[in-house]
């Protein structure tokens, strides 16, 4: 899998993050250290504690490096999950945190399969 492919597995722009980062080979040191991220567990631990502040963080977080790094699918519900937790507690969170949740499973086994092949 090149890191183009892994771009289309996940829903991302790589024209975009290379447009961003000028090198592939930035954008591909990057996308590695996406793997090894702690927002990810802390949102889920997050949630699962009630603790609807810090799980705000961690998916303002994810959101961030997503838009950096033009993860779109991932970028779009950790963005709504955001949103939604911005003052606490909301109906739609559950939902929205179950979406980001298939998002990021995608997205880790898309790099995961191009770390593999590219032999990192």
């Amino acid at each position: 899998m090149t890191l183009q492919e892994c771009y289309a597995a996940i829903g991302g722009s790589y024209e975009e993050v290379v447009g961003r980062l000028r090198s592939e080979r930035l954008v591909q040191k990057f996308v590695l250290k996406f793997l090894s991220d702690s927002s990810y567990d802390l949102l889920c631990k997050s949630m699962e504690a009630e603790d609807y502040q810090e799980a705000f963080r961690a998916a303002h977080t994810i959101k961030g490096m997503c838009q950096n790094l033009s993860f779109t699918a991932l970028g779009d519900s950790s963005s709504q999950l955001s949103e939604a937790l911005r003052s606490g507690f909301t109906p739609q969170a559950p939902a929205l945190y179950q979406q980001v949740k298939e998002d990021y499973q995608i997205t880790v086994c898309a790099i995961q399969a191009f770390q593999k092949e590219a032999g990192g």
